[in-house]
């Protein structure tokens, strides 16, 4: 088990990293304005489905091998900026409009939400980089720390803990924009273009960031 001043300072360089705006924050807040907060909550959960999912990866040590291979690393990168750029052409196709309403159906089912912000998530290799490159950094070889694969699983729980309180208080920050913006009528279909806008912004910052 690692000591609690290694647990302390993962959390605190764990919390000064997710707090920091970033693509995922980006696409929460946005389905939650366009959306409701019920949408963006989902999305925060499917954001960190995908993150469990690189813990338990970095477990078995499928995210070293992606960080090895560049061939690995490009597909995953490429394949996660196209549906990016999918989800920006559907936005188009299908307006997700604030409708005032407050209790509006989401445009799409929760479930299909929950299951882009994975997949979102899932096709981002940086997150496996990420990984490899931070959580090794408070591994400690003595057996009073646990052997690696446990210190791993801790830490990456306690990172996965941190990162869906704070996508909750997005989702929530979101789900309050998108409210106000309702109180101003009407069904806001221009929202299609910031959004569309955002979606290909993402992609890009994953090919060229």
């Amino acid at each position: 088990m690692p000591s609690a001043l290694t647990l302390g300072a993962f959390a605190l360089a764990s919390f000064a990293l997710i707090v920091v705006p970033g693509p995922n924050l980006v696409y929460i807040v946005t389905r939650s304005i366009t959306q409701g907060t019920r949408a963006g909550l989902a999305s925060a959960a499917g954001v960190e489905t995908g993150t469990f999912v690189y813990v338990l990866a970095s477990v078995v040590g499928v995210s070293a091998m992606i960080s090895e291979s560049k061939v690995a690393f490009n597909a995953i990168l490429y394949a996660g900026a196209a549906y990016l750029v999918y989800l920006a052409v559907q936005t188009l196709r299908h307006p997700p409009g604030v409708q005032m309403d407050a209790g509006a159906v989401p445009a799409k089912p929760l479930a299909r939400i929950y299951l882009d912000a994975t997949v979102v998530n899932l096709l981002n290799p940086k997150v496996a980089l990420f990984f490899v490159a931070f959580l090794p950094q408070f591994l400690a070889p003595s057996d009073d720390a646990g052997a690696i694969p446990v210190q791993l699983i801790i830490f990456g729980a306690l990172f996965f803990v941190i990162a869906l309180a704070l996508d909750i208080g997005y989702a929530l920050l979101g789900g309050t924009a998108g409210r106000w913006l309702r109180q101003r009528g009407g069904q806001i279909t221009w929202m299609r273009w910031p959004v569309f806008a955002i979606y290909l912004g993402l992609a890009a910052f994953a090919v060229l960031g």
